[in-house]
């Protein structure tokens, strides 16, 4: 009989420890929400390049877009009109930085680093819900072909996966600052 009495303890015990948890409010990483409730319809226009890399901010608007609607909750459209807030950005910089050398001392590794204005604004209220005017992405590349310096849009001109991952990062970056309020 004590055995069965210990059993059903500890089967009690983690039962409570369950539902104590799921009491405490905790969400899965990259899933919060902090925006209210009426918020559905987001609108995001192309983002402003002050940047000399054609078209980046062609990537980095729609991948931002994508992500707003891989969470589930959200219509997103490219326009202002009928949104229910709006999310603004100016890509407002992208330079590469060498971090890895060859025994010529040619760089063979960059880094790659993306400023951003973002702006997200809740159009029924008329107030900003949350901004980073210095939104910093850092990823390091490879460097797949040719040799010696090259500028950015160059670089990301000859390695799209680089481009994509570099736009992917801004997106989820963004995406969850804004959804989990940091």
């Amino acid at each position: 009989m004590r055995g069965r009495s210990r059993r059903a303890f500890l089967a009690a015990l983690v039962s409570g420890a369950a539902a104590a948890q799921a009491a405490c409010g905790y969400n899965l990483a990259g899933r919060g929400n902090f925006l209210p409730s009426y918020i559905r319809v987001i609108g995001i226009p192309l983002f402003a390049n002050n940047t000399s890399v054609y078209d980046i901010e062609q990537l980095l608007t729609q991948r931002v877009r994508s992500e707003f609607l891989g969470r589930g909750r959200y219509q997103v459209l490219p326009v202002t009109d009928g949104a229910d807030a709006l999310l603004n950005g100016t890509v407002s910089g992208l330079t590469l930085e060498p971090s890895g050398f060859n025994e010529n001392n040619q760089a063979t590794r960059y880094i790659v680093r993306v400023q951003l204005k973002i702006e997200f604004k809740d159009v029924k209220a008329n107030k900003l819900i949350w901004e980073n005017p210095s939104l910093e992405i850092l990823d390091e590349y490879d460097l797949t072909t040719g040799t010696g310096a090259l500028d950015a849009s160059a670089f990301l001109g000859q390695n799209r996966a680089a481009a994509d991952r570099i736009a992917d990062t801004v997106a989820r970056r963004t995406v969850s600052s804004i959804l989990e309020a940091f």
